[in-house]
Formats: C-alpha cells, structure tokens, sequence
C-alpha cells in the first residue's frame, strides 16, 4: 500500500499529503482500481490529450477522498502515468485508511 507522507510540518493546512498514483488512461470509465505495486491505480476514462486525463484524475481522486477538486494537486509526472499527487486539508490517517479501502468520507 502507498505510505501517505507530509512534509515536516504536520498541519493539515502546511503541506498536502504526498501519494504515488499510476494512471489507466481511456478506460471505459473512470474510477480508483486499488492499491498496486506501491502506488494507487487509477483508471480515467479521458484520453492522455491536452491535460483532460491530468483532469479527470483530479477529478476521481476528491471524489474517492471526499475532497474538493481544489484540494486535489499534481505534484510530479503530469505527462506520465506515474504521478506524484497532493491532497490539502486531510489527515494522513484518513488517507491511509482510504488506500486500504475504508470509507472515504
């Protein structure tokens, strides 16, 4: 499972929490697929074209953690698939009981 990691400072508001995703781009539909290989697998159902899969990600991911898309940032690899995602105003519990497939909310 991916380890949700902040920043030195532990404030929600400080720093987002850090998290590995891999992207499924075109997909038939768009949603969170699990925890695989270290990083959550997302598939998107938007094509790899001009940001719209960057998009969509975001997208699914506030929606999996119950979070504003504003809350949702692409930190590293926005033209990979392998991405490096941030979430603002969550607590690291949360998220790691959202990876090991808890209620998001």
């Amino acid at each position: 499972m991916p380890r949700p990691t902040r920043s030195r400072s532990q404030s929600p508001k400080a720093d987002p929490v850090r998290i590995a995703v891999r992207v499924k781009p075109r997909a038939r539909q768009s949603l969170v697929l699990g925890v695989r290989e270290g990083a959550l697998e997302v598939a998107v159902a938007a094509p790899p074209v001009e940001g719209e899969a960057n998009r969509e990600l975001v997208a699914v991911v506030a929606r999996h953690f119950g979070l504003p898309k504003a809350s949702v940032s692409i930190l590293a690899g926005a033209a990979g698939r392998s991405k490096w995602i941030g979430l603002s105003g969550i607590d690291p519990d949360r998220v790691a009981t959202c990876l090991a497939g808890g209620k998001s909310r």
